[in-house]
């Protein structure tokens, strides 16, 4: 499902961690967005991350999921990717 992950991290070097281990899941669209494109087990996997790699009393994590039809409804301007533009292949 389309996921949205935003973060507020206070830790530069957490949050380069945190960035680092996003990458592998999804697009970076803005500074602290990712747009992903997300199964049950890898929404786990991040939730996982931020408990053991986080310090939860100050750093923030957001996912939101997002269905097809918000999607469509979806206003995006200016720069940056959206879901559209992500080209995914599952081999």
């Amino acid at each position: 499902m389309n996921t949205v992950v935003v973060y507020d991290i206070a830790s530069n070097r957490r949050r380069a961690h945190l960035r680092k281990f996003l990458k592998e899941l999804g697009v970076r669209s803005q500074k602290s967005v990712f747009e992903c494109r997300l199964d049950s087990r890898e929404v786990r996997e991040i939730r996982t991350y931020c408990r053991d790699n986080l310090d939860l009393s100050v750093d923030a994590v957001r996912i939101y999921r997002v269905c097809a039809t918000c999607m469509d409804k979806a206003i995006i301007q200016g720069q940056g990717v959206s879901f559209t533009r992500l080209d995914w292949e599952i081999l």
